[in-house]
C-alpha cells in the first residue's frame, strides 16, 4: 500500500491543458491524465481508511469538494456547498438470544434484522410471531429478501442445508445495518437449526440500537448553456465509497478500493474538468460522487429524488474502469446495452476513433442492476454503467488487493476519454437517449 505521501505529492502535480476547440469526428478529447492519476491515488491511499465510516468518508467527500472548487464548477441547487448530506439510520443487535425446544442455537447461526428496542418473544404470545420454516430445497435468496424489511414480526427456522449463504448474509448484517429510512416497528429473527417434525417451541431475546448517520454525496453542477436546452440534465456519477475495513490479509486490513471506484470516481473529477473548459455544453451537466453503494445504493437513491427525472437525458454511470477489458485495451462495455440506445449513439460518436464500447459480456452477473445507474433507470432515465472489469475472474474484488498498483492508468485515461468524446452529441442537445420502459422491473 501506499502512504499518505500520496495526497501530498499528487495534490501538487500539474495537469495537462485542455482546450477549448471542438473535438472533430474521431479525434480523441483531451482528459488530464494527471489528474486521473492524481483522484485515484489519493482515495485510494491507506488515509482514506477505504473510504468508509465517518473519518475515511467525510475525509472523501472534502477532498472530491475541494476538486470540484478548483475546477470552479457551480454548487447543485438549493445547496450551500457541494456535499449533499442526508440522513441515513444505522442498526446494531447488541444482544439476541435464541432457544429451540430449550436448547439454545449457536450465537453464530442467528442474526437479527430489527428496529425495536428490546425483544422478548414466545410461542404462546398474543399475538404471535409468524414462524417460517426454510427447508432444504427452498430458495435461500428468494425467500430471505422480503424478510430483510419486515412488515411484521416473523422467526424464520433455516435448514443447514443453506448454511454457507446463511453466513454470507450474517456476515453482511452483523457489522451494523444502514437503512435509508427510520426502521419500522417489525423485526425477522434468522437462525439455522434443523427442526424436523417435532413440535416447534422457541424463545427469543434480544436488544437493538438504533442511530442516524450523516451521509454525503459530492454533486457539482455546470449549467446549459442553450436556454432551450439548459433545463435537461445530463448526469456524469461514480461511486466514492468502499468497504472500510476486511478482515486482516498479510497485515492489511484497509480495503483501499482503487478500482471499486476510484478509477470512476477520478473520471467524474476529469470529465467534470474536461467539460468545464469546454465551455460549449448545451444542456446541463451534473457531476456526482455517490457515497453508500456498497450497502444499499442510498446515495443515488437520495439524489434521484432531488432531479425530476423526466428531464435527465441520459446518465454516464463509471464503475471500475482500472483494468483493460477482456476485449482488449481501448475497450470498455456498457450494461443493459439493449434497454436503450445510449449505447448506439455513444459508439457513432466515436466514428473513426480506435476506441470501442461493447455490450455487457457478462449478462449472467445483473450488473445493470448491482450499480447506482439502476435507481434512475427504475425512473425511465437512459441510465448506464460503463465498466471495463473482467468480474468473473477478478481476484481483487472487494479485497484488501485492490490497490492502486493494479491500475493500469494509461488506459484509464482513455477510457474517459472516450465517454468525454462519446458524449458529445448528448452534451450538445442533439441526441436524447430513448428512455428505458422495463423500469418496474429494476430492483436495486
Amino acid at each position: 500500500m501506499k502512504s499518505i505521501i500520496f495526497i501530498l505529492v499528487f495534490a501538487c502535480s500539474a495537469f495537462t491543458g485542455l482546450g477549448q476547440k471542438k473535438t472533430k469526428a474521431g479525434e480523441a478529447a483531451v482528459i488530464s491524465a494527471a489528474t486521473v492519476e492524481r483522484v485515484a491515488k489519493t482515495l485510494s491511499a491507506d488515509a482514506m481508511q477505504g473510504r468508509s465510516g465517518q473519518i475515511g468518508g467525510v475525509l472523501a467527500a472534502k477532498f472530491l469538494a475541494a476538486e470540484f472548487t478548483r475546477i470552479g464548477i457551480e454548487k447543485f441547487p438549493g445547496l450551500t456547498t457541494f456535499e449533499q448530506t442526508f440522513t441515513a439510520y444505522e442498526t446494531r443487535t447488541t444482544a439476541l438470544y435464541v432457544l429451540l425446544n430449550n436448547v439454545p442455537v449457536a450465537k453464530e447461526k442467528t442474526v437479527l434484522v430489527s428496529g425495536q428496542p428490546h425483544l422478548n418473544w414466545a410461542e404462546d404470545d398474543d399475538p404471535a410471531p409468524r414462524v417460517i420454516v426454510l427447508g432444504a430445497e427452498a430458495n435461500f435468496s428468494k425467500a430471505i429478501r422480503p424478510l430483510l424489511e419486515p412488515t411484521e414480526n416473523t422467526v424464520v427456522f433455516i435448514d443447514p442445508a443453506h448454511e454457507e449463504s446463511f453466513k454470507k448474509l450474517s456476515r453482511h448484517l452483523k457489522g451494523g445495518q444502514l437503512q435509508s429510512q427510520k426502521p419500522g416497528p417489525f423485526s425477522t429473527v434468522l437462525a439455522v437449526v434443523a427442526v424436523g417434525n417435532n413440535p416447534i417451541h422457541y424463545r427469543v431475546a434480544a436488544n437493538t440500537t438504533v442511530r442516524p448517520v450523516e451521509m454525503r454525496n459530492v454533486v457539482g453542477v455546470l449549467p446549459g448553456l442553450n436556454p432551450e436546452r439548459a433545463d435537461e440534465t445530463v448526469v456524469f456519477s461514480a461511486h466514492y465509497d468502499h468497504l472500510g475495513f476486511l478482515p486482516a490479509v498479510a497485515g492489511d486490513s484497509i480495503a483501499n478500493g482503487a478500482d471499486d471506484d476510484a478509477s470512476g470516481t477520478s473520471a467524474v473529477v476529469a470529465l467534470a474538468e474536461y467539460f468545464k473548459k469546454r465551455n460549449d455544453n448545451a444542456r446541463t451537466l451534473v457531476f456526482v460522487a455517490f457515497t453508500a453503494e456498497e450497502i444499499g445504493g442510498f446515495g443515488s437513491q437520495y439524489f434521484s429524488r432531488q432531479l425530476p427525472p423526466q428531464k435527465v437525458a441520459a446518465m454516464f454511470n463509471i464503475e471500475m474502469i482500472g483494468k483493460p477489458a477482456k476485449f482488449g485495451p481501448k475497450t470498455a462495455f456498457i450494461t443493459g446495452y439493449d434497454k436503450s440506445d445510449f449505447g448506439k449513439i455513444l459508439q457513432r460518436n466515436l466514428a473513426g476513433s480506435p476506441f470501442r464500447f461493447e455490450p455487457d459480456p457478462y449478462p449472467e452477473q445483473q450488473l445493470f442492476y448491482r450499480s447506482d445507474n439502476a435507481t434512475l433507470a427504475r425512473l425511465g432515465v437512459p441510465a448506464h454503467t460503463i465498466s471495463t472489469d473482467q468480474i468473473p475472474t477478478d481476484k481483487l474484488y472487494h479485497t484488501v488487493d485492490d490497490e492502486v498498483e493494479s491500475l493500469d492508468l494509461n488506459n484509464m485515461a482513455a477510457v474517459i476519454s472516450a465517454i468525454a468524446q462519446s458524449a458529445t452529441s448528448i452534451v450538445a442537445g442533439q441526441d436524447t437517449p430513448t428512455r428505458i420502459t422495463n423500469a418496474g422491473s429494476i430492483v436495486r
